[in-house]
C-alpha cells in the first residue's frame, strides 16, 4: 500500500498537502490553469469574431443593409446547436451565443455610425497579438 501512496502523491512518505505533488499541480491547480488558457483563446477569438462583424456591418451599410439580419441569425444560432458534442445543452449554447450577437451588432452599429469602434472597447494587451 505504501508503495502505491507513495506513487500517486510522488513526494516524499508521510508528506502530505500542498500546491503540489512531484513538481505536478494538484488537480484543482491543473483545472484551473487549463480554464485560464481557454478563457484567453476564447477572448482571442471572440476578438476575432468582432472585427469580422465591424467589417461586414461596413459592408452592409455600404450595400444598404441593415445591420440586423434575423434570418442570418437564426442561421447562425442553429449551426452552433447542430456542431453541440456536449456537454453544454444546445439550449445554453444558444443563449451564450444570442448575447455574442447581441455585441456583433452593437459593435456594427458603432462601427458604421461614424464614430468607429471605440478604442476603449478593446484593451490592448500580451494577448491581443494574433498567433
Amino acid at each position: 500500500m505504501a508503495r502505491a501512496r507513495g506513487r500517486r502523491g510522488g513526494g516524499k512518505p508521510g508528506k502530505a498537502g500542498g500546491a503540489k505533488r512531484a513538481g505536478r499541480p494538484e488537480p484543482l491547480e491543473d483545472l484551473r490553469g487549463r480554464i485560464d488558457a481557454i478563457d484567453r483563446k476564447m477572448v482571442r477569438l471572440l476578438n476575432d469574431r468582432a472585427g469580422c462583424a465591424i467589417a461586414l456591418g461596413r459592408i452592409k451599410k455600404a450595400r444598404g443593409l441593415p445591420i440586423y439580419q434575423p434570418a442570418r441569425e437564426e442561421e447562425v444560432l442553429g449551426n452552433v446547436q447542430k456542431s453541440n458534442g456536449g456537454p453544454l445543452q444546445s439550449e445554453a449554447l444558444r443563449r451564450l451565443f444570442e448575447r455574442i450577437i447581441d455585441e456583433s451588432r452593437r459593435i456594427e452599429r458603432l462601427a458604421t455610425d461614424g464614430s468607429g469602434a471605440p478604442a476603449a472597447d478593446r484593451e490592448a494587451g500580451p494577448g491581443d497579438p494574433k498567433d
